[in-house]
């Protein structure tokens, strides 16, 4: 099967990339099976967001000892970070209390809750706090290198040569103005011997505002029924967007599988975006998205205008 692909720092990538997600409660082994039977249709790289993931995916790596075999590890930008010692995840209810004062007007929320997107995944949790971080508090979060060095020492570049950092705690420090927490995760990273890509949920606001950091692309959640904030904004976004997008949940949480080569049309065609990542849970669904990618081209030379 031919899959078409694109190059992010020297490194070639299919333009699907597979997120593997058995049934509930599956195991290391069911994992495996599914990864094993996708390789075998022609898949070359994986999402590795969990540690079951990780390790089903090592040991197809040392099955089939192929160096063209390699996966998207995953660091969550919380490991990176401490304040008065602490990981920041202990104060994640008056996080999510000063960013929701700061940036979430009650419309926006009412807006959010009515497009049927607002939920944990994709924002705060369900405990919330009245308190809310002073800028003084804020100043004094630090980069906690030990605690990111361990989350690092999971990992290996020759298994996984792209390190995804960011997601929901990339989005809250964005919004609290510490790019600069985010530059030194990406900038270790990179001494490692990992080429960063820096993970949003929050397109339309976090995108404008990371622009510089020095990763090998972003990734967002898109797809041609919404994005965050703002769909059309989004959309014209990315268009103007001059640096390598990847897109997850392209199928709005499945709701695209039916029409995938619609739905990769719009991504690929219309908002130029570089690849996917595409969350897949049977045979069926992988043999659906890799027929889908076929009528694409590979990304020889791509400028945005």
């Amino acid at each position: 099967m031919h899959i078409p692909t694109f190059v992010l720092e020297g490194i070639k990538l299919p333009r699907v990339i597979l997120l593997i997600q058995p049934s509930v409660g599956s195991d290391v082994q069911e994992t495996f099976s599914l990864m094993k039977t996708s390789y075998e249709m022609g898949a070359l790289c994986f999402d590795l967001p969990t540690k079951n993931l990780l390790e089903a995916f090592r040991e197809l790596k040392n099955l089939v000892e192929d160096e063209g075999l390699i996966g998207l590890s995953h660091v969550e930008a919380g490991e990176g970070v401490s304040l008065l010692g602490k990981p920041l995840h202990h104060f994640e209810p008056k996080i999510a209390s000063t960013i929701k004062k700061n940036h979430f007007p009650p419309q926006l929320i009412a807006k959010l809750k009515k497009e049927g997107v607002w939920n944990s995944r994709f924002f705060f949790p369900t405990s919330s706090s009245t308190e809310v971080f002073t800028q003084k508090e804020i100043d004094r979060i630090r980069f906690d290198a030990g605690r990111f060095e361990k989350a690092l020492s999971n990992f290996r570049q020759s298994e996984t040569p792209f390190l995804v950092i960011g997601r929901k705690y990339g989005d809250w420090l964005s919004a609290l103005g510490r790019i600069d927490l985010l530059q030194s995760m990406v900038a270790r990273a990179r001494e490692r011997g990992f080429r960063p890509i820096f993970s949003s949920y929050w397109t339309t606001f976090v995108l404008p505002k990371t622009k510089t950091i020095d990763v090998a692309a972003y990734a967002v959640p898109i797809n041609r029924r919404w994005s965050l904030f703002d769909p059309e904004q989004a959309f014209q976004l990315i268009k103007k967007f001059d640096r390598p997008l990847i897109a997850f949940n392209p199928f709005a949480d499945g709701e695209l599988m039916q029409d995938s080569e619609g739905a990769f049309s719009f991504l690929f065609e219309e908002l130029r975006i570089h690849g996917v990542i595409v969350e897949v849970t049977s045979k069926g669904e992988v043999t659906k998205a890799l027929n889908a990618i076929e009528g694409f081209p590979s990304i020889i030379h791509r400028q945005k205008t």
